[in-house]
């Protein structure tokens, strides 16, 4: 299928599809034309992308993660580098919840002043 056709079925701008391209995420072959085919499995790929980046992981780790995922919500067959990188994610996103509650504590103490 063509990148606009992956784009529709995914609900993804075709902008990030070519930056998953970039980023070795999303793997596609060229006509000689220059147009970008995708195989049915891309659809599924880009689920998982979207899965991941949506529970705050980084195109990086993504990479490392992608080759031990299945299906599109996505399920990940844990193996301790894989562990250890979901860890470190999390350890993050629990540092930016600290955050956002002191900021929030910092908003509601001005407001009552």
């Amino acid at each position: 299928m063509l990148i606009g056709e992956l784009a529709r079925r995914c609900g993804v701008s075709t902008r990030s599809l070519r930056y998953y391209e970039e980023q070795a995420l999303l793997r596609s072959n060229r006509d000689t034309n220059g147009y970008r085919h995708y195989d049915e499995s891309a659809e599924l790929i880009v689920y998982q992308i979207r899965g991941l980046l949506d529970a705050g992981f980084g195109t990086d780790a993504i990479a490392m993660i992608l080759p031990c995922a299945t299906g599109p919500t996505p399920h990940i067959e844990m193996c301790p580098q894989v562990a250890a990188e979901m860890r470190r994610t999390l350890t993050n996103i629990e540092h930016d919840l600290g955050n956002l509650q002191q900021r929030r504590d910092s908003v509601r103490t001005l407001l009552g002043a």
